[in-house]
């Protein structure tokens, strides 16, 4: 299997700082590259985390603010300029279509028509992914401006147990078909079925939560979550002020993540407020509520989605 893992480009907020730069975050994700919320400087960090436009099969914008936009002319320029030849699906909200016009053609470059353009609308909606191996789900937020999450899920599977198989003399062609039919007869005469030799595998679950104020969104966005990945742009005693500007606190995110059953927690998108000084409280604040694994993040971070989980098919 190819990578899953998160290969983060940028973590601050509305402004970069000497430390961070604007938003970007790529997910790897079997062959596939999906590229959230490019800010400005998005192209010269991937080189320094050592990707490139060929990684790239989508690309999805939350909303039309510079620090989660202003980096796609020079990654789509990238992307024609470097003869990327696969399709690349473009997402962002259908309201902002305007401002993803003047960003796609900011500047004179031959377009290869590689990237196709695919608006989102409403209060929830199901991408059209093709074949890719996941659906990918957009949610509608609570910000100034129109802004989504996003949600990308794999279908459930089944983990073959090689003991139970060999005990029941279930081995060879018999093995496909009790994949496929659910149930075969053993060497023996006797029925044995799916469930006496697999367990369940639950597809991965990866949310994306950028601006926003707590809404019931958020939540849907991030239940079961194997990772949540999260704006915690302000400290829990700023709350007001992170009201005033559509976003949310550590504390939130913490609590969010310990309502939906999320395994592993990442903070990003750090007001240039906030110092290196403050990042364990931003950890502490979150830990508060939950007490799963948390990741404050820093630019160029790799960090690999969680192992499945695997519970009896039964259940």
């Amino acid at each position: 299997m190819s990578a899953r893992d998160l290969i983060v480009l940028g973590t601050a907020g509305a402004v970069p700082t000497k430390t961070r730069n604007q938003n970007g975050y790529l997910l790897r994700w079997d062959g596939h590259g999906l590229l959230f919320d490019p800010g400005e400087g998005t192209q010269r960090q991937m080189t320094h985390a050592g990707v490139s436009a060929t990684d790239l099969t989508w690309i999805c914008v939350t909303h039309f603010h510079g620090d989660h936009c202003l980096g796609v002319p020079g990654v789509v320029q990238r992307i024609a300029r470097d003869g990327v030849r696969h399709e690349v699906t473009a997402v962002f909200p259908a309201s902002g279509a305007v401002y993803w016009r003047r960003l796609r053609y900011a500047a004179s470059f031959h377009d290869t028509g590689v990237i196709r353009e695919l608006p989102v609308s409403g209060e929830s909606m199901v991408l059209d992914t093709g074949d890719a191996p996941f659906t990918l789900t957009a949610r509608r937020l609570d910000h100034f401006v129109e802004s989504y999450g996003y949600r990308l899920e794999e279908p459930d599977g089944v983990t073959m147990l090689p003991a139970e198989l060999a005990a029941r003399g279930v081995r060879g062609p018999l093995v496909r078909r009790l994949q496929e039919d659910g149930a075969v007869t053993g060497p023996d005469g006797r029925t044995v079925t799916l469930e006496e030799c697999s367990v369940r595998r639950p597809g991965q679950k990866v949310a994306f939560v950028m601006d926003t104020r707590l809404c019931p969104a958020v939540h849907e966005l991030a239940a079961d979550a194997d990772m949540l990945i999260i704006e915690s742009t302000f400290l829990d005693e700023d709350l007001r002020l992170a009201e005033e500007r559509s976003h949310l606190t550590a504390g939130q995110a913490g609590a969010v993540a310990a309502a939906a059953g999320v395994r592993h927690l990442v903070l990003t998108h750090f007001s240039e407020r906030y110092g290196p000084e403050d990042e364990e409280r931003f950890r502490g604040q979150a830990a508060e509520s939950f007490q799963g694994e948390i990741t404050l993040v820093h630019d160029l971070d790799r960090i690999p989605v969680p192992r499945r989980r695997t519970v009896p098919l039964n259940r």
